[in-house]
């Protein structure tokens, strides 16, 4: 029979066997740790590799993206411009309109368009004589010849016109006015070239349309 001695010797040696054994099997786990942990750190830098090759390439996988439905752009039509017929040729209907309150009696006969200047004097003023390129204060009304509308009129708006018959304004009147006298009043049939010719003043006075003017010299300068 082995001595206590003896016994407690082997025991040690199983221990230290037992306790290598055990220090053994924790490096293997932790060897197998480190290794599974490297490998997995090598499987992620090859997949994001290959990821980028893909990508670079062209031959990825493809992610289905579903159409979006675009809606057609609405465009707003830009306005047309009405050219207005023109009034050549057409003749002259007379006054289809009211005289505006405060403005003289006048006839429009239905005829042939003007194709010269003419003037009338309705009434003949006691005041001075309107010069050439005067520069005169008046009144008066418009009307197309082709539809007999009264296109203008400072009766209506109660505010005489300052006119400078040396330019701005038609050849109608820088050549119908002069001659009448102050506190006159003179109906002038102005063909279209003496007024805004081809070109008219749309929408009330169409191109190659004739005028009637109603003036009253007020007064000059």
């Amino acid at each position: 029979m082995p001595s206590s001695k003896e016994v407690r010797a082997r025991q040690n040696r199983q221990k230290e066997r037992i306790a290598a054994q055990l220090a053994e099997r924790r490096r293997v786990q932790q060897r197998r740790r480190r290794f599974g942990a490297v490998a997995a750190v090598i499987a992620l830098v090859v997949i994001v590799a290959l990821g980028v090759v893909a990508a670079g390439n062209g031959d990825g996988p493809k992610v289905a993206v579903s159409p979006t439905t675009v809606a057609p752009a609405t465009t707003t039509p830009s306005p047309t411009t009405t050219v207005a017929p023109s009034a050549k040729g057409k003749p002259c209907v007379g006054l289809k309109d009211s005289l505006p309150k405060g403005a003289p009696a006048m006839l429009l006969v239905p005829g042939p368009a003007p194709t010269k200047l003419t003037t009338q004097d309705l009434k003949v003023g006691s005041g001075a004589v309107v010069p050439k390129n005067a520069k005169v204060t008046v009144n008066y009304v418009g009307v197309a010849c082709s539809t007999g509308k009264i296109f203008d009129s400072s009766y209506s708006r109660n505010q005489p016109f300052d006119a400078d018959l040396a330019s701005g304004v038609i050849q109608g009147w820088i050549q119908g006015i002069p001659g009448m006298r102050l506190g006159g009043v003179r109906l002038l049939a102005i063909p279209s070239d003496l007024a805004y010719g081809t070109a008219g003043a749309p929408p009330a006075i169409a191109p190659d349309e004739a005028l009637y003017f109603l003036v009253a010299a007020v007064k000059l300068g």
